[in-house]
């Protein structure tokens, strides 16, 4: 058996693969051993005698199918959970998505003349102060205090 370690580097070169990757044909093994240049093996590459294996890929398919358990809110309990609370959803987040309907809910109140402007700037500052824990508490406190009447359904 002749030493073709020479021409499988120059092949794996040419090809831009690994060196395992090379194959040679049994068939042509004294053609191959007579390569001695680049140009030879880049021949011998063109010829068919050298090719390159296919590249061993990972499947995606379990990766993809657990994406998709999480995206519908499967499979995010406490043991798969890192870092910190405010890790996953910011504390700046939550305050975002409690203010503003609650400002919003001002507005349209103040909009609609149920709240002089007075009442909405006031109130407006309690909820920028962090009063009130959401747009339902805020309602509870104006029908408290007498500001708007409890809406019947």
């Amino acid at each position: 058996m002749t030493d073709l370690r020479n021409q499988r580097r120059m092949a794996a070169s040419i090809m831009k693969c690994g060196g395992t990757k090379v194959w040679m044909d049994p068939d042509r093994l004294e053609e191959i051993a007579k390569a001695v240049t680049r140009n030879d093996v880049l021949i011998l590459v063109k010829g068919g005698a050298i090719k390159s294996l296919y590249k061993q890929g990972n499947s995606r398919g379990r990766h993809t199918y657990l994406l998709n358990q999480r995206r519908k809110g499967r499979r995010t309990g406490q043991g798969s959970r890192k870092g910190p609370k405010h890790a996953r959803l910011p504390k700046k987040e939550r305050w975002i998505r409690t203010i503003r309907p609650i400002r919003t809910y001002l507005k349209q109140l103040r909009d609609e003349t149920k709240i002089d402007a007075h009442t909405y700037r006031m109130y407006y500052r309690k909820a920028k102060g962090g009063v009130f824990r959401s747009k339902q508490h805020l309602k509870s406190h104006l029908i408290a205090d007498n500001i708007i009447k409890e809406e019947t359904k």
